[in-house]
Parts: structure tokens; sequence; C-alpha cells
């Protein structure tokens, strides 16, 4: 319950930035479309590389310590985010929001896991992304409160995150690690060298769909870009955060009941019908709904992925397991970014959104025949 209050605050700091960061980047500091997708796509992939070595270490020292840096270092990398005046300082800010992500994200999976039977993973994993994006409802909310206060000075309402980033922060000193001498005690046997073959498979399964997942980042450019306000683009994160929320327990309570493979594909069609609507309508109220119906996207694939490579880990390489399959999804984000920034910023703005949504199709294929392949292996 604590690590869901935590990461409560934190996403209320992280989703009051989020939808103002295309904003900031490209409007306050000026620079290109470009740079919001290599800056996104570069932050995910440090994020990535640092969740190899916390997932892993976790395994042998406890899932404290990198849920308390994990948190604090975030802080730090949005003050850089929400004071520079060059594009650089604010590359570097994401970069070291990003390594917190890193740093926590993993280690606190596994804790999760670790305080939970097997069979309620999924419900565990929804419940907590829930509480996650409680906060991203919450943390938009203020920015719409701030942007009528402040008179839409963007720059000053990202400062606000601050508040609830440190907040998070204090709160992760009252986290209970029960499980710290049992993993001590694991990690201390010999591992085996190798992840499971139906892990690995899975792995590379779900990273080979997110590398046509482009950042959220530019669809919130999008919708700027068919006519919507600050306001507007925030409001409308609000309702994609909402649904999500509405969608995260059940999508996990599912997860345990069904195949994984099931949820997760479901949310893939959802990914690509919002996509499709996006790409195409110049209508705002369209526009909006489409992005509201996308968050059903997260819902049910982000918990639910999650719940899934838990329940293919072994009990001493859970950190391992959840290190290797979240950097891996963070590796594939930054690809994604690289390639819809660069045509984003050639004009082509519909495209991208096109190729990811008949990417998420694709997907959604191959879940389904891996699920009837799973369905005819022998118990």
């Amino acid at each position: 319950m604590i690590l869901t209050v935590v990461s409560l605050a934190q996403d209320a700091a992280s989703e009051l930035l989020y939808p103002l960061i295309p904003i900031l980047l490209t409007g306050v500091i000026g620079a290109a479309p470009v740079a919001l997708g290599l800056i996104e796509g570069c932050a995910e992939a440090a994020a990535g590389f640092t969740k190899l070595f916390s997932g892993k270490a976790s395994d042998r020292v406890g899932r404290k310590p990198f849920v308390v840096a994990g948190y604090s270092v975030a802080g730090i990398g949005k003050v850089f985010v929400v004071t520079a005046t060059a594009w650089p300082l604010f590359f570097f800010g994401r970069v070291v929001d990003r390594i917190g992500k890193g740093l926590r994200s993993t280690p606190r999976d596994a804790l999760i896991h670790d305080s939970v039977p097997q069979e309620h993973l999924g419900k565990a994993f929804g419940f907590h992304r829930a509480g996650d994006n409680l906060g991203a409802v919450i943390g938009p909310l203020l920015a719409l409160g701030g942007l009528s206060l402040l008179n839409g000075d963007v720059r000053k309402v990202a400062m606000w995150a601050l508040i609830p980033a440190a907040i998070s922060a204090a709160f992760t000193f009252f986290v209970k690690d029960k499980t710290r001498a049992e993993i001590k005690i694991e990690s201390s046997r010999p591992a085996a060298g190798r992840l499971p073959a139906p892990l690995k498979r899975a792995i590379s399964i779900l990273v080979l769909i997110q590398l046509t997942n482009i950042p959220d980042a530019l669809l919130l450019l999008r919708l700027h870009d068919i006519g919507f306000s600050t306001r507007g683009v925030v409001l409308a994160y609000v309702l994609f955060s909402a649904v999500t929320v509405l969608f995260a327990f059940p999508a996990g309570y599912l997860a345990d009941r069904f195949s994984p493979h099931v949820i997760y594909t479901i949310g893939l069609v959802a990914f690509a019908v919002a996509y499709f609507t996006l790409g195409y309508t110049q209508s705002h109220v369209i526009a909006a709904c489409a992005l509201a119906f996308y968050g059903i996207f997260p819902a049910l694939t982000d918990g639910v992925g999650k719940a899934w490579i838990a329940g293919l880990s072994n009990k001493n390489e859970r950190g391992k397991a959840q290190g290797i399959y979240q950097a891996s999804m963070n590796f594939a984000v930054l690809g994604a970014g690289i390639w819809g920034g660069i045509m984003w910023s050639n004009g082509t703005h519909e495209l991208p959104l096109i190729i990811a949504a008949i990417g998420a199709l694709l997907g959604a294929f191959a879940l389904i025949v891996e699920n009837l392949r799973h369905r005819r292996q022998p118990a």
C-alpha cells in the first residue's frame, strides 16, 4: 500500500509535467519536434540501462535502497527540466529523471511480486497501476488549475511538479522490505545462467511490438497541431489517465483468470483504433475521445505485461527478469522515438500514427498465434 502511495505522488508530479513537455520544449524553449522524439527516446533508453543494473542488484542486496534512491533521483531530474532555458539542459533533466525511474521500477515491481501469491499477480500489478494512474489524473488537474491561476505560464506551472515529487521521495523511507533476508539467502545460491525459454519468448514478442509505439508526447503534440490549446491538451490527457485508472485493476483481475495474452491483445487493438483515429481526424471532439480510448491500452498492457513476466520468472531472479524485460521495452521506445520524431519533423504527422497502428495490429495477431500455440502445448 505504501508503494502505491509513493507511486501515486510521483505520478502526480510526472503527469503534471508530462502534458506540458511538448509545449515547454518546442514552444517555450524553442527546440524542433525531432528533439522531442530524441529526448524522450534517449531518456527511456537511460531508464532501460539503469533497470538492467537495479533489477539484478536488488536480487542480491534487497529492494528498498533502490526504491529510495530512484524516487529521490527522479525529483532531482525534474528540477533541471522545469528550470531549463535550453534544450541540452532539458535533455539532461529528462535523462536524470528517467535514471531515477530505472533505479526504482524493477526493484519496486519485484517487491510487489515478493509480497503476493502467484495467483494474484495480475490483481496486485493492476492495483498498483491504478494507483499510478490516479496520480496521473491528479497531476494534469493540478496543471489545469495552475494554468488558470497563472495565466497560462507553462514554466511556472511545471514547477508545481516539484512538490509531489518531494512528497513521494519522503514516503519511500516508510517502505518495508520484509523479504530482504530471504532475498539474500536465495541470491547466495547458484542461479541459472539463462532465463527460462518461455520468459525469453514472451519478452521478445512484447519488445518487437513496442518498437512501433512512438512516445505519447508526440500524441499530445498532435493535439496541439490540430488546434488544441494548452489547457485542451492537458484536459484530454486527464481523460486518457482517468480511463486507465478505471480499467487497470479489472485488467489485472482478468489476466489472473484468463491468459495475459488475451488481455494484452485487446489492449493492442485499442491502441490501433486510437492511433488510426488520431492520424486521420481534425475534429477536436473525436481526437479527445480517441486519446481517452487510448487509455485502455496502458491499462491492459503495462501491469498485465509485468505480471506476465513475473509469472514466468524464477524466485531468485525476479529483479533480473523484470530488469531485462523493462529495459528491453525502454530500448524499443528509443527506437520508436527516433523514427517517430524524424518523420514528425519532416512534416508527416499522420503517417507515424498510422504506422504505429498497423504495428499494433500485427502485434495483436502475433499474440493470438502465440496464445494458440501455448494452449496446444501439453500441460
